[in-house]
């Protein structure tokens, strides 16, 4: 800051002194041709000039190099006047005016992880330097909610791979501290095992897939059918949804969209995946594809828990399931999660809303390709 300080004052005074010796050079000429104007005396004439006797002849002459050297005196204590007064004021001046600066530059050295609740408020200045630190403000309060949720998320992602782990770990030592274990013992032991091994593979999945698809840019862009998408995710819940005996209505028509096309099946299976595991038995799964001038919609309506209105846009959120425990064996609440990440990663939109009597209606908007 105190170089930057340095560098204005030197170039103000620069500035100042350039300004004054082009000034001093025009005076000099002016003075010159002003005495040069003196009407001629007749030769042999002597004229007394401040104490001193001069010839008419040279009384031009004699004027023009006195008031030269006069104005030269003048002009230069004047320009070092000038040079000084223009240091000085620059460096008091320009302290004043990077002041904010220096606010901002201290806030910045003092911010870490721990500390980044601090703001740099309201600056004494207008212009770019306050517009500088609202910018500067805005820009720790999308870190601080970055970190924030990093924070959660991390948390939440230990806690629900300590699960199948610690089931796991207790069925290890339950079973080899048993010696009368028979084959049937190790054999139940081994079926817990596989399942709770599935269930973490199963969430590390997921976490992959929404570290591909939160943020990131879109590799593969081609035109897909969300009908097309629909009946591929179907079939592989379809069985599991004749098994809970659940009505289905489809209403699907060609509903063309552009994009990638592994992302784009992934909303539709996480959808109709929720709709199956979120619902009760003997429910209900509507699925609507429409087709439209700007938007293609894809619609999962299905029967269910009662859902809290208030809570709804949280179900978009990491590790969150509707009427579900944490430690439930299906899911590890991240399907909404890789539906909104692929939904934007698209440029899309999605909405979900409770259904009346138990249930959840969510609505993706993708942009129309015709």
């Amino acid at each position: 800051m105190r170089s930057l300080r340095a560098r204005i004052t030197l170039l103000a005074t620069g500035l100042a002194a350039g300004v004054s010796l082009v000034l001093l050079w025009l005076a000099w000429t002016l003075v010159g041709d002003a005495v040069a104007a003196v009407p001629q005396m007749p030769p042999g004439t002597v004229v007394r000039v401040d104490g001193v006797d001069v010839d008419a002849a040279a009384l031009a002459t004699h004027l023009r190099d006195h008031a030269r050297d006069k104005m030269l005196l003048a002009g230069t204590i004047a320009f070092c006047c000038v040079v000084l007064a223009t240091a000085i004021l620059a460096w008091t001046f320009t302290s004043r005016v990077l002041r904010p600066l220096r606010d901002i530059t201290g806030t910045a050295r003092r911010l870490s992880v721990e500390s980044l609740g601090e703001r740099i408020g309201e600056v004494d200045a207008r212009g770019e330097l306050a517009e500088l630190a609202q910018t500067f403000d805005a820009m720790l309060d999308r870190l601080q909610s970055a970190f924030e949720a990093q924070r959660h998320f991390v948390a939440n992602a230990s806690h629900e791979l300590r699960t199948p782990l610690s089931v796991i770990r207790t069925e290890l030592d339950v079973t080899l501290a048993d010696d009368q274990a028979d084959a049937a013992e190790l054999r139940r032991m081994a079926g817990v095992v596989r399942d709770a091994t599935e269930r973490a593979n199963q969430l590390v999945g997921s976490l992959l897939l929404l570290a591909r698809t939160d943020g990131a840019g879109l590799v593969v862009t081609e035109p897909v059918d969300l009908a097309a998408l629909v009946a591929s995710a179907w079939r592989a819940v379809s069985g599991e949804a004749d098994q809970r005996g659940l009505k289905t209505t489809f209403h699907v028509e060609p509903a063309w969209t552009t994009g990638d096309p592994a992302l784009l099946e992934r909303i539709a299976g996480n959808l109709l995946e929720n709709a199956v595991r979120h619902n009760v038995d003997a429910g209900w799964i509507e699925v609507t594809t429409q087709a439209g001038e700007q938007w293609s919609t894809l619609r999962v309506r299905s029967s269910g828990g009662l859902v809290d209105p208030q809570t709804v846009d949280e179900l978009f959120e990491p590790f969150r399931r509707a009427g579900v425990a944490r430690t439930a064996r299906h899911g590890a609440g991240l399907g909404l999660s890789i539906v909104r990440a692929a939904v934007e990663a698209h440029d899309g939109l999605v909405a979900a809303e409770p259904v009346v009597g138990g249930g959840l209606a969510v609505t993706v908007r993708l942009p129309a390709t015709r």
